[in-house]
């Protein structure tokens, strides 16, 4: 059998054995739970006894703790060896934290010098929910997620490339909160490479990749590397992502009254508000504050569909109708605008679904137009072209189906395109090629 059709094989029966273990979402109007006894087990690990003061004086991606685990998808043993690193990072306020990182190994460790950060897009406001949980016998909406990306991966594991996955949203899940993922998937590479378990190559060429909320990781990342972690830039030979997010308050006016993914837009304020400690229930009636009540520790799984046609509007107090009327509201999406920071400096691919009407969200809205249901195309074009006008090498693809559907299209592509970059080859691109897009001009800060 090739090494082609192995992956396939071995994909497809991964699939298989999670679609046949993972249960349907539970109700909206039930959190995320974790089981008890995982996060008991996996609790210790993430905890760090020192003091913020002693964590300042720790360089970025410093290994404070390590244990090695045996992948446990839905109770059932994996073959993989897992190295997780508890490690040195920065919160989205920039203060000093700690972050744990899964650090999946191959059955046989071909390419040690090939290494894959794949960003999980596990979406959720539980911290429990993380991939660092969901790999060490985590069972919820949640873990749910990650145990169905482990799909996505084996390809990547089968070729022996060790595959880096951070639990992105850090300590307290701060979902959408875009910096802070790229922080902390810049210094989990730091640690993994610092750390002689995770087996990794002393300077390998690493790759980026994610979709969705992995994508928010990916590009952030990217864009964050020459700056904030410059070692690690010069090892980068791309980055690939798909369904992107890039300007929020965009996607807010996007999704908002949608049949699938309105439910989103709680999510994200919620998880935005608790990256930047701010205090949203003055500008909410009463429906918002139950609602972000219920939503405090929901998982993305439990949301899709639970909520159409919701609304700011139907959160929010009348006076604050329009969102671009809250300043911490309008100051927070700001520096979450993708749009708005440097563009990377390694090549880059972008694939972006147009078809959102496939998942009930209307592509006629002006300014916006069609995205994939969650993400706008528009918004996605202008930033390629942003890298573009910076001299990255962007290679960009339109989809023409939704965000779910978008992915089997998406996957292959881009982990073709990440060989191709291990490979040394040189990165294609569609500089000159891609349509115009929307404004990703800052929103103007109300008085």
């Amino acid at each position: 059998m090739s090494v082609r059709s192995a992956m396939a094989a071995l994909t497809a029966a991964v699939t298989t054995v999670v679609l046949l273990a993972v249960p349907a979402p539970a109700p909206a109007t039930t959190a995320a739970v974790s089981q008890p006894a995982a996060a008991a087990r996996a609790q210790t690990f993430h905890q760090y006894a020192g003091t913020r003061a002693q964590l300042a004086r720790m360089e970025r991606g410093t290994v404070i703790k390590t244990r090695t685990v045996r992948y446990s998808l839905q109770g059932l043993p994996v073959p993989i060896r897992v190295v997780q690193l508890l490690y040195r990072t920065t919160d989205q306020l920039g203060r000093p934290t700690t972050n744990v990182t899964s650090v999946l190994q191959p059955p046989v460790a071909l390419r040690p010098d090939k290494v894959v950060a794949y960003g999980s897009f596990y979406d959720s406001l539980n911290p429990f929910d993380g991939p660092s949980y969901a790999v060490n016998g985590g069972r919820s909406p949640g873990t749910n997620i990650v145990h169905a990306e482990l799909a996505f991966v084996a390809p990547l594991l089968l070729a022996g490339s060790p595959v880096v996955v951070a639990d992105t949203q850090g300590r307290t899940a701060d979902f959408a909160a875009g910096p802070e993922y790229g922080r902390t998937t810049l210094d989990s590479l730091r640690a993994a490479l610092r750390s002689p378990e995770a087996g990794l190559a002393p300077r390998p060429d690493i790759a980026l990749l994610g979709y969705s909320g992995g994508a928010i990781a990916t590009g952030w990342a990217a864009a964050l590397a020459p700056s904030y972690a410059p070692g690690i830039d010069r090892l980068l030979v791309g980055a690939a992502e798909g369904g992107v997010l890039v300007a929020p308050d965009n996607n807010l006016g996007y999704v908002s009254g949608s049949q699938v993914w309105a439910g989103v837009l709680a999510m994200a304020l919620i998880g935005a508000a608790r990256a930047f400690e701010l205090d949203l229930d003055p500008y909410l009636n009463d429906y918002g504050r139950r609602l972000f009540a219920r939503l405090d520790k929901a998982s993305i799984s439990e949301v899709l569909g639970a909520y159409p046609g919701l609304t700011w509007q139907q959160i929010a107090r009348p006076r604050y109708r329009d969102p671009q009327s809250v300043r911490v509201y309008v100051q927070a999406v700001n520096k979450l605008n993708l749009g708005q920071r440097p563009s990377p400096t390694v090549p880059m691919y972008i694939g972006q679904g147009t078809g959102g009407d496939l998942e009930g969200t209307p592509g006629t809205k002006p300014g916006i137009g069609a995205g994939d249901g969650v993400m706008i195309a528009g918004d996605v074009r202008t930033l390629a072209r942003t890298y573009c006008a910076a001299g990255t090498r962007v290679q960009y693809r339109q989809y023409p189906l939704s965000h779910f559907t978008s992915v089997p299209l998406f996957l292959p592509d881009a982990i073709a395109w990440v060989e191709a970059r291990f490979a040394g080859l040189p990165a294609p691109s569609s500089c000159g090629s891609i349509p115009r897009g929307n404004s990703l001009a800052p929103v103007p800060v109300p008085r």
